[in-house]
């Protein structure tokens, strides 16, 4: 299993950015160094599980926000992720989107029935 710290890392920081609080008093809420906060958010170091449930508590998020592009079942979260984006948007906006998301999930099915297709082509 890889795990992708690097959006691990974003999420952490969005929400930070969210919740106004900076690096330096992210880290001493956590107990961590601001330079360690730092490379968190880039995803130039690991973290903890202790480690990633002090932070979701300090910026009042689940562990699921922080976690859910590691996670397979995660739907959940980017459901809520979805209703965040659309919440401010027009009418008129929200169908744009809804064309737009219609099209890209098209194409990926077309694109999975491709990938089928070759498979099923393919000569050993």
């Amino acid at each position: 299993m890889v795990i992708d710290y690097n959006a691990i890392g974003l999420r952490i920081k969005f929400a930070r950015i969210k919740a106004k609080i900076t690096q330096e008093a992210l880290a001493t809420k956590i107990g961590m160094s601001t330079t360690h906060v730092s490379n968190i958010e880039t995803g130039n170091a690991k973290l903890s599980l202790p480690a990633i449930i002090n932070i979701a508590n300090v910026l009042a998020i689940s562990v699921d926000d922080l976690l859910c592009d590691n996670v397979i079942r995660s739907n959940h979260v980017f459901n809520k992720e979805a209703q965040n984006i659309l919440i401010d948007c027009s009418p008129y906006d929200i169908r744009i989107l809804l064309d737009v998301l219609k099209s890209t999930k098209e194409a990926l099915q077309k694109n999975e029935q491709f990938k089928q297709s070759l498979k099923n082509t393919e000569i050993p």
